[in-house]
């Protein structure tokens, strides 16, 4: 009985006094707003999974957008699906469910396969720079050839000029590669940018890579050993993106064309 007349009292005097009423109000409001916070944020939490597939697709998107570009392309316009399109090269998301690094031989599983038009021979890379080459393909699954393996031989060039080399792996650190075959003559420096060459039917060219950590002249005296630092930190891999070149069976065709 107390506290039902205290609660009428209390009633009361809000409504007739525009003070108490005032601060009545701002107190529920600032109650109502921190739950209404609460729950949006434990909302947010839970849709956070959705919202980044849909941050992926996004730049998926923005990645074909890039890869297909020319000169004459108005990227505020331009409109590309991201499983077909008349641009050099289809790009698809794909995510990392296996990542192996430790070993001289290294794989990566992703979680698309046949099923999503996944074939042998296509690039893989992240935001941040290349992955590895898929090597192997089931119904549902894929397996990359990582870079950080002894059989992996890649493309590269010095990002600054033309000079061209292979990129390869010494299984000594998943943080460097190594980048053979460059020209005595190449400008190298420390911290130069290392990114994919022209010469790959595979990676387009100009993806990063990585930075310039040493070099040395090799023995013969006529090219560098470069250590190349990665952009990528292998060992926490999530979301990647596989890249095929639609002009890559005509490519093969003409190098395989002999002389006659």
């Amino acid at each position: 009985m107390f506290l039902l007349l205290f609660g009428v009292s209390i009633g009361l005097t809000i409504q007739s006094h525009s003070y108490h009423k005032s601060k009545f109000i701002n107190s529920a409001n600032f109650l109502t707003g921190g739950i209404y916070e609460s729950a949006s944020g434990i909302s947010d939490y839970f849709n956070l999974r959705s919202q980044n597939d849909i941050l992926i697709e996004e730049n998926n998107l923005l990645r074909s957008q890039l890869l297909n570009r020319n000169d004459s392309t108005n990227l505020n316009t331009a409109h590309i699906d991201t499983i077909s399109f008349n641009g050099n090269y289809r790009v698809q998301s794909a995510r990392v469910i296996n990542n192996n690094y430790a070993a001289s031989k290294n794989y990566i599983t992703l979680n698309k396969g046949q099923n999503d038009s996944i074939k042998e021979d296509l690039a893989v890379i992240t935001s941040k720079g290349i992955v590895g080459i898929v090597d192997n393909t089931s119904n549902g699954y894929s397996r990359v050839l990582s870079i950080l393996n002894t059989r992996s031989s890649i493309n590269a060039q010095l990002k600054s000029t033309n000079h061209i080399g292979s990129l390869e792996w010494d299984a000594k650190s998943s943080e460097m590669v190594q980048l053979t075959d460059i020209s005595k003559f190449a400008p190298v420096k420390e911290g130069d940018t290392i990114v994919t060459g022209g010469q790959s039917s595979i990676f387009p060219q100009g993806i990063s890579i990585g930075t310039i950590d040493s070099y040395v002249l090799d023995i013969s005296g006529d090219t560098y050993t470069v250590q190349v630092k990665l952009f990528n930190d292998m060992t926490n891999l999530g979301h990647v993106y596989i890249i095929e070149n639609l002009d890559k069976a005509e490519i093969q065709r003409i190098e395989r064309t002999d002389d006659e």
